[in-house]
């Protein structure tokens, strides 16, 4: 069996490891959502990555609720992408962008006053810092479903959003599928209350991720595009009283349009953020989905290695890990003591705590 460090092919893509970056939201974009140029220096610091997937990244201003989060439907937008994809590539590495719409999760204030959209009205608990909220955390707006037209618009969004995310240089893309966001609140019975060809059983449900992939694969190639589910448990909110017949069915879809990877970011009991009982379904979705399979959550150096090993998966990807271990794949290689993150810098604006974390060389010089 392979190993951790091996090669792998995914879809079109050569990784010298399998090692991936989980997208990791950060911030240090502009109110228009335009990256600003710390983005440069620190993704090159971590093209060492088998893969690096990109922080998630708005294909809307519908769809983009996080203060300084950035985007890629505008040109400038595009434009502020280049220099960063250019400076990965330079140092030899790959990089994808992930596609994200954070449906009920958008806060009117992002929205001057409008309803977010959803897959019908729920609203989402917990609350929510905005551009007009002061610095104080607000309660979440309450949703309105989107239409059967609008549901055809977002799906053009995200295929335009992925063309956006090549002729940014980016090498492909990840649609987020995760998290509580708008396609896991399509995805999921606890936020589907639809009665139309979007809701009531798994076929339904799975439609609009349907209809997104087939958007973004005309768009840059199913070989370019990867989809990322957080299965096992709720998130934000989110959950299905049955999910493993519902991820099958995504799965086996994904599997017949032969998509790059699969990745699942599954909960642990004792998870970091979020926790979960509910039994990992990346065992079954393993029998189903034949391309390469990622997964996601909380892995110690030890359990990535057995993991690929053992062949339950075929790559790790480590997100927190990252922050603080721009080479991080050197350290888990030799077994290299991992420094520790400081969560005050994770979404301040400059370059403290993002792009200043030294190597393990750089630190033994000093």
């Amino acid at each position: 069996m392979p190993t951790l460090f091996d090669p792998i092919k995914l879809g079109a893509i050569d990784a010298p490891n399998r090692i991936l970056m989980a997208p990791l939201t950060r911030g240090r974009a502009d109110e228009a959502g335009v990256p600003t140029r710390h983005k440069i220096d620190y993704y090159r610091q971590r093209a060492s990555a088998g893969l690096i997937i990109s922080e998630a990244t708005g294909i809307s201003r519908e769809g983009l609720g996080w203060v300084d989060a950035p985007g890629i439907w505008s040109e400038a937008q595009v434009e502020a992408w280049k220099p960063v994809t250019e400076a990965v590539h330079a140092d030899g590495g790959r990089i994808f962008l992930q596609l994200w719409h954070m449906g009920r999760l958008v806060h009117s204030d992002f929205l001057d006053g409008a309803a977010p959209v959803s897959s019908s009205d729920r609203q989402a608990p917990g609350n929510v810092r905005t551009y007009k909220s002061d610095g104080k955390r607000i309660d979440y707006s309450v949703p309105r479903p989107l239409t059967v037209a609008e549901i055809g618009r977002v799906v053009v969004d995200y295929g335009r959003a992925a063309a956006n995310a090549i002729r940014a240089g980016f090498d492909g893309v990840q649609i987020h599928a995760a998290n509580g966001y708008l396609i896991d609140q399509f995805l999921r019975n606890n936020t589907n209350f639809r009665t139309d060809e979007y809701g009531g059983s798994i076929e339904n449900r799975i439609r609009f991720l349907t209809e997104v992939t087939d958007a973004v694969v005309a768009a840059v190639g199913a070989d370019r595009t990867a989809v990322r589910f957080s299965p096992n448990g709720e998130t934000q909110g989110v959950d299905d009283s049955d999910p493993l017949p519902l991820f099958s069915a995504a799965a086996q879809m994904l599997d017949r349009r032969g998509i790059a990877f699969l990745e699942l970011r599954e909960q642990r009991p004792d998870g970091t953020f979020g926790q979960s009982d509910v039994p990992p379904v990346s065992p079954h979705l393993r029998q189903l989905f034949k391309g390469p399979l990622i997964l996601n959550g909380d892995y110690s150096r030890a359990e990535a290695i057995d993991a690929v090993e053992s062949g339950r998966a075929d790559g790790i990807a480590f997100g927190r890990p990252f922050i603080a271990n721009p080479d991080l794949v050197e350290r888990l290689a030799r077994d290299l003591p991992l420094a520790e993150s400081n969560m005050k810098t994770w979404y301040t604006p400059g370059p403290e705590g993002y792009s200043d974390y030294p190597r393990h060389g750089d630190q033994q010089a000093a």
